[in-house]
């Protein structure tokens, strides 16, 4: 029983991150800007913005990933 549980947990995870990965900008996205265009107000406050907040959502997700895939490979259930 807890093993399906985890199982589903899991599955869901892996739906989110792979969304969370596809709803972020490629980190070449400012490569055509002209000297200095990247240090704008958005580009020093990263962690404020929309894409911040996906980027730390993604690690957390990321973590609990490998931590239930490393739980489910234990074979104690």
């Amino acid at each position: 029983m807890l093993r399906t549980v985890i199982t589903v947990i899991f599955i869901l995870i892996c739906v989110a991150l792979v969304i969370l990965v596809l709803m972020q900008e490629g980190k070449s996205a400012g490569l055509g800007a002209i000297s200095g265009a990247a240090e704008t107000y958005w580009g020093k406050n990263k962690g404020r913005s929309m894409e911040g907040r996906l980027v730390k959502i993604t690690k957390v997700l990321a973590v609990l990933f490998m931590v239930l895939a490393a739980v489910l490979n234990l074979n104690v259930f």
